[in-house]
């Protein structure tokens, strides 16, 4: 009998859904708040975690980072009332197995749990999303793959940059794996899940006692990847004070513990990742330059979906056999119709988003054809009902037209950024900013 970890502030509700889960064959221990949870996850051995996102003192992601370790084999199902899409990317990368919203359907929520139970520890679970994700054949997705073999075997520091849900952490996870430290720790942080408070304590440890809620030492990301690759997903949201010891972490390969005059020598490989404009932060105070530079010794551009037009196909091949096998479906293919609303659907998630829609299309279809009827609605009006971009777009056209004259520019100096920056009347900031706008190696 598994043992449920449930983390509701709603009292009611956590009393009527504790009377479904034990109909069911669960044992269920409730707590009210992220202390009271983190108390019992010291006390008691889960299974899974059933965590409300709101809580009085805190959120689920809170929750989950202030036990990390405890917390790192246990499946894990995030619950809301908000539908917020963000939110939702955010649990997913925290290692959330799946994010529902409130009500909740009690049928759907017996099979999200027992899927996640039967998918075994959290390592699993990683393992699997690795082969979630294939290279492609297009031009784009030969680059990616060219560069991620340059840097791998290097020690450099590198920047992976791409908009949410390109696969950055599989960019990172391939460095890895095809580096020298692949037999040492891997240790992915999504540093916009990251609380002020928490950040320091996360990346770098704690002594037990060192703040309110520091119940036992606690080693950081750094020291627990000793030897391997830390993986910072969205670097740039790392506050004032962490970027500071961070880049003293980068600059000496030591770290302090919070609370500890001690310092620890650590021989670690630095891989981050973000979707945010880095050179304009910079230039807005919220990030420092010292940082950048360090942190950017080789820099991947991960290429959004909408740029892998070639592969989409592959794509929608390989995630309809993902599905089938998980579902017990046995869809084939989708129809034209389907195929031309996912060519001109902008996917503003990219892959995962794509992973995501195929999933529910194969669950709801009930033919080996899968039609547009088994569609998201969100996605169908976006396609059918909102205005088609003009090729006489004056913005576009200027955007062309600014990235192609500075890679000629560059070509021409032989990428001398003083010299480019000259011909071209503008700073070097504001090159650099171009350049990283328009994704010039």
């Amino acid at each position: 009998m598994s043992n449920i970890l449930l983390v509701e502030d709603d009292q009611t509700f956590s009393k009527i859904l504790e009377s479904f889960l034990v109909k069911n064959g669960f044992n269920i221990n409730i707590k009210h708040d992220v202390q009271s949870g983190l108390q019992a996850i010291n006390e008691t051995k889960f299974d899974l975690l059933l965590l409300d996102y709101r809580l009085p003192d805190g959120t689920g992601l809170d929750f989950l980072t202030a036990c990390s370790k405890d917390c790192s084999n246990l499946p894990t199902i995030m619950m809301t009332g908000f539908n917020d899409v963000r939110t939702a990317v955010k649990a997913m990368r925290s290692g959330v197995f799946e994010y529902i919203i409130k009500p909740l359907n009690p049928d759907e929520l017996l099979m999200v749990i027992n899927e996640a139970l039967n998918k075994g520890d959290q390592k699993g679970l990683e393992r699997e999303t690795t082969k979630e994700f294939i290279e492609g054949q297009s031009k784009v997705a030969q680059k990616l793959t060219e560069h991620i073999e340059l840097v791998a075997p290097t020690d450099m520091s590198v920047l992976i940059i791409g908009e949410s849900g390109t696969g950055k952490e599989y960019v990172a996870r391939s460095i890895h794996t095809l580096s020298k430290r692949k037999d040492k720790p891997f240790v992915a942080i999504d540093c916009g899940t990251l609380s002020k408070d928490l950040a320091a304590s996360e990346l770098f440890g704690h002594l037990k006692g060192a703040f309110t809620g520091a119940l036992t030492d606690k080693k950081g990301a750094f020291e627990i990847a000793n030897g391997g690759t830390v993986f910072l997903d969205e670097i740039g949201n790392l506050g004032y004070d962490v970027q500071v010891k961070l880049l003293r972490m980068l600059q000496e390969r030591t770290i302090q513990p919070v609370g500890s005059n001690k310092l620890i020598d650590i021989d670690i490989r630095l891989v981050s990742a973000t979707n945010d404009n880095l050179i304009s932060s910079i230039s807005k105070g919220g990030f420092r330059e010292d940082i950048y530079h360090r942190i950017n010794e080789f820099k991947i551009q991960v290429p959004s979906l909408r740029e892998r037009g070639e592969d989409l196909e592959l794509f929608i091949t390989h995630f309809i056999q993902l599905a089938n096998k998980e579902l017990g479906k046995s869809v084939e293919k989708v129809t034209g119709e389907v195929m031309e609303i996912f060519k001109n659907y902008d996917w503003p998630g990219n892959l995962r988003e794509l992973k995501n829609v195929i999933k529910r299309m194969v669950l709801l279809s009930k033919t080996a054809i899968a039609d547009k009827d088994v569609l998201p609605d969100e996605m169908i009006d976006s396609v059918y009902e909102q205005p088609k971009k003009q090729t006489h777009d004056l913005k576009a056209i200027q955007e062309a037209g600014e990235k192609e004259t500075i890679s000629k520019v560059l070509q021409q100096t032989k990428y001398n950024k003083t010299k480019a920056a000259k011909l071209l009347n503008i700073d070097r900031k504001t090159l650099y900013y171009k350049m990283e706008l328009y994704g010039i190696d």
